[in-house]
């Protein structure tokens, strides 16, 4: 049995400028020291006696989380995912307001963090689902996940779903790696290191939520995309937790654990790299012990809306306000086509209703245009919301203890 992990190995690699931006600092520097990370397919770990707890409370937690979700499961991992890649974004210093991401989720404009936020959803679903359908981490998820999230971005858009091909570098200048916190390994090893740690990811005889923690600050640390690569690296860490059966229709949002301290969570990722392992896997633990009973709080939550919704509205029963109130859950932002869609109901049938629900409180308008109007369910989103500061205050509150 071993507590220890492989530290990182550093190499000292010729550095040259090619752009002449930044200062004469960034332009005179000539060398450059890489990470190299330990190749990890075959590698084995066993957690401290300290960590056993957290690890067992944290699988009982997310197994709860998972089966005991109510009638409403399909809502809940979809609105889920909303939760924890909405937190993932802001980790990345992506920030949106709610009702930003509601309007760029049904494609109106909005700024442009909020439709990352959007894209970052699409590509954790895209991961997960891929993971629970096969059963495997593969490079070709990661890869259409990583071409869903950066299919708009104005700079990386033309680097989505392939490998780096160049250098990239943390922290420091903006121009050269000078002063960064993490140099990732040179371009030309990322295909090897990632298929190893593919490998990796693909074991059934690890503890699931240390082969979740192992596998993200590996993929942390290679760093193989140009940008990205926290989100599709979170993205990972619900991937293999489908992957090893803890989890079958919802995610655990570990993210809006994580980004309650940043500073923190960066902190251990680069401590991974010289070898301290089991303070990252402690934090994982500990952020889904924390997130798990919030979520299940929060699916509590929306289990009790369309019992008060039908309260406010009082609908006939198989009216389209009826039929609006029924699918809220599956759907809380809502357009006139989707609102057709649900009832498939006449216009005028789906406008009154639209507006008995507005009348009612249960409705908003995001929008006071008379066209293209988007509405959304408020109690779901505050629900969410107030998911995430629940798991932010419980987080530091578990960190401190």
């Amino acid at each position: 049995m071993t507590f220890e992990w492989t530290a990182h190995e550093y190499e000292t690699r010729p550095w040259r400028q090619v752009s002449r931006a930044g200062s004469r600092a960034d332009r005179m520097l000539s060398e450059v020291v890489v990470s190299l990370p330990p190749l990890i397919a075959a590698s084995s770990w066993v957690a401290p006696p300290s960590s056993r707890p957290a690890l067992d409370a944290a699988a009982r937690a997310i197994i709860t989380l998972d089966a005991g979700s109510g009638s409403r499961l399909g809502a809940l991992g979809r609105l889920l995912i909303r939760t924890e890649a909405v937190s993932s974004s802001k980790i990345e210093d992506e920030n949106a307001s709610l009702d930003d991401y509601a309007r760029a989720t049904v494609g109106i404009r909005a700024n442009a963090s909020a439709t990352s936020m959007v894209a970052a959803a699409e590509a954790l679903t895209g991961m997960v689902d891929a993971a629970g359908s096969t059963g495997l981490i593969d490079e070709v998820s990661i890869f259409a996940a990583h071409r869903v999230l950066m299919a708009d971005d104005p700079v990386d858009d033309r680097y989505a779903g392939a490998y780096r091909s160049m250098q990239n570098w943390i922290g420091g200048s903006d121009h050269s790696p000078r002063d960064a916190v993490h140099v990732p390994p040179p371009a030309e090893i990322v295909p090897a290191l990632m298929a190893d740690l593919i490998a990796f990811s693909n074991r059934s005889d690890l503890d699931p939520i240390v082969q979740a923690a192992i596998a993200h600050a590996q993929f942390e640390s290679i760093h193989p995309f140009t940008d990205g690569n926290g989100r599709i690296g979170r993205a990972l860490i619900n991937a293999i937790l489908r992957r090893r059966g803890l989890t079958t229709t919802t995610v655990v949002p570990v993210a809006s654990a994580l980004v309650a301290d940043r500073e923190r969570y960066f902190s251990l990722v680069n401590g991974y790299r010289e070898g301290a392992l089991a303070p990252f896997v402690d934090e994982l633990a500990r952020a889904c012990v924390v997130a798990a009973p919030e979520a299940m709080r929060t699916a509590a939550s929306l289990e009790e809306l369309p019992a008060a919704w039908a309260a406010a509205v009082r609908p006939r029963a198989g009216s389209a306000a009826d039929l609006l109130l029924r699918g809220l859950l599956d759907h809380p932002i809502l357009t006139t086509a989707r609102a057709l869609e649900i009832t498939g109901r006449v216009p005028s049938s789906v406008g009154a209703a639209l507006r008995q629900l507005v009348d009612a409180q249960v409705l908003a308008p995001l929008t006071e245009r008379r066209r293209d109007q988007v509405w959304v369910a408020a109690d779901i989103l505050d629900e969410l919301a107030d998911l995430e500061d629940r798991i932010g205050t419980a987080m530091l509150a578990a960190s401190d203890a």
